[in-house]
C-alpha cells in the first residue's frame, strides 16, 4: 500500500468511526496514528465521553477482532492471560485461552485493578505474547490495547506506574463535545431503536496490516530527527522534571510522527507533524518533583515550554544545517540561548557536561494535560 492510498484509507476510517462518536477529527486522528504506528493508546477522560464506544468503532472499521476486559479490584491475572484446565477426557492440562487473545482488547477502567493484574498486560504490550507456566503463546496479529481509566474517581483504583504508562505509545482524551455535537448525539438517538450506533467494517485484518507498514517507508529528514533528540533532551533538564523522556520515549515520538505523516497521504516527516504527537506522546512519560505539583505545573507545561524553546530545524534546500543536540548537550534556542542560559527560565541548569551551572527561576502556567 502507497502513501496516498494510506491516506484514503485514513480518511474513510475516521468518517466512519465518526458516525458512532461524537468526538473531535483531531482526536480521532491520533487514535489512528498511534495504532498505525503500531502503540497503544491510553484514553483518560470523565464518564460518559465517549471512551469504550471509540475502542469498540475502531475495532468494527478497522474488521478486527475485539475484546473487553472489565479491571475490578478482584480480576486476576489469569482473567486476562488465559490458565491451563484439567481435561478429564484426555487426562491433560490444556491452555485456556483468555480475552488478551484478541486484535483489539479494551482494558476497560484499568485503574481499578491490583498492580499485579495490571502487571499482565506489560508482556502483551511490550512483546505481543503471553506466557503462562512457562509456555509462551504469540497473540494476534495486529495486537493493540486501549485502555481506559477515570481521572475523577480515587477510592478503589490504582494509579498506573511509570513504567506501565511508558507502555503506552499515546496518552489522549476525547473532552466534552460542543453544544452542536451533544445536540448531533441526541438527534442520531432518535432516529435509532438502538442505544449504541453500529457501523461498517472499511478494512480487514490484511489491509490493517498493510497499513501499519506504511510508516515504516517514510522519510524522516536528519535535521528532524535532531529535533525529537532535542525535546526529549530539553525535558531531562527542567527544573521541574524529577524523571524526563526515556530513549524509548523518543523512538515513540519518531514512529508516531512517521504514523502522522502516513495518516496524512504523505511518504516525508514535516515539523508539524513532530509538533502535533509531542503532547500525546511525551506529557504521559513525565515524572514531575514535588515542587512542580505544589505549584499545580502540568506535564503539558514543560511539553509546550520545550516546543517553544527548542528551534525548528530549517529542511528546505539551502538552509543551513541545525547544530546536533547530542554532540553539544543542549538544544539550540530560537535565540541562540541553550537551556543553562540564565536568561531561559525554567529549565533545569544545566546538562552532565556543565554540572555546576546555577539553577533557574522556574515557569509555569496552565494547560490542558494530553
Amino acid at each position: 500500500m502507497d502513501h496516498e492510498t494510506a491516506g484514503q484509507r485514513s480518511e474513510q476510517l475516521i468518517g466512519a468511526i465518526s458516525e458512532a462518536v461524537i468526538a473531535d477529527r483531531q482526536f480521532l486522528r491520533t487514535t489512528l496514528t498511534g495504532i498505525l504506528a503500531r502503540g497503544h493508546v491510553l484514553l483518560e477522560d470523565v464518564p460518559g465521553t465517549g471512551k469504550t464506544l471509540t475502542a469498540r468503532s475502531f475495532a468494527t472499521a478497522l474488521g478486527l477482532s475485539f475484546q473487553r476486559i472489565q479491571f475490578t479490584p478482584d480480576l486476576l491475572p489469569a482473567d486476562i492471560t488465559g490458565s491451563n484446565i484439567y481435561n478429564d477426557a484426555s487426562g491433560e492440562f490444556e491452555f485456556s485461552r483468555g480475552p488478551i487473545f484478541a486484535n483489539v482488547v479494551l482494558a476497560d477502567e484499568i485503574n481499578r485493578a491490583p498492580p499485579k493484574t495490571q502487571a499482565a498486560l506489560l508482556e502483551a504490550m511490550g512483546e505481543k505474547q503471553v506466557t503462562v507456566d512457562g509456555e509462551t503463546y504469540p497473540l494476534p496479529d495486529p495486537f493493540f490495547v486501549i485502555a481506559t481509566q477515570n481521572p475523577v474517581e480515587q477510592e478503589g483504583t490504582f494509579g498506573l506506574p511509570e513504567a506501565q504508562r511508558d507502555r503506552f505509545m499515546i496518552k489522549s482524551s476525547l473532552g466534552y463535545p460542543e453544544a452542536d455535537g451533544e445536540r448531533l448525539l441526541l438527534d442520531r438517538r432518535a432516529d435509532r431503536s438502538e442505544r449504541t450506533p453500529s457501523i461498517e467494517a472499511v478494512l480487514d485484518a490484511e489491509q490493517v496490516r498493510q497499513l501499519q507498514q506504511v510508516p515504516e517507508h517514510v522519510d524522516v529528514d536528519p535535521r528532524l530527527r535532531d529535533y525529537i533528540i532535542e525535546l526529549g533532551r530539553w525535558t531531562r533538564f527542567d527544573d521541574r522534571v524529577e524523571v524526563g523522556i526515556s530513549p524509548r520515549g523518543v523512538q515513540r515520538l519518531f514512529e508516531a510522527a512517521r504514523a502522522r505523516a502516513a495518516v496524512a497521504g504523505r511518504d516525508y516527516v514535516v515539523p508539524d507533524d513532530i509538533k502535533e504527537m509531542a503532547h500525546p506522546v511525551f506529557a504521559h512519560r513525565l515524572v514531575l518533583n514535588a515542587d512542580a505539583s505544589v505549584r499545580e505545573i502540568q506535564p503539558a507545561d514543560v511539553i509546550a515550554d520545550a516546543l517553544g524553546n527548542v528551534a525548528v530545524p530549517a529542511v528546505e534546500e539551502g538552509q543551513p544545517e541545525p547544530t546536533h543536540a547530542a554532540a553539544n548537550g543542549g538544544a539550540p534556542q530560537p535565540n541562540g540561548r541553550r537551556p543553562n542560559d540564565p536568561a531561559n527560565s525554567g529549565q533545569r541548569q544545566s546538562p552532565p557536561s556543565q554540572p555546576d551551572a546555577t539553577d533557574q527561576s522556574q515557569r509555569g502556567g496552565h494547560s490542558d494535560d494530553s
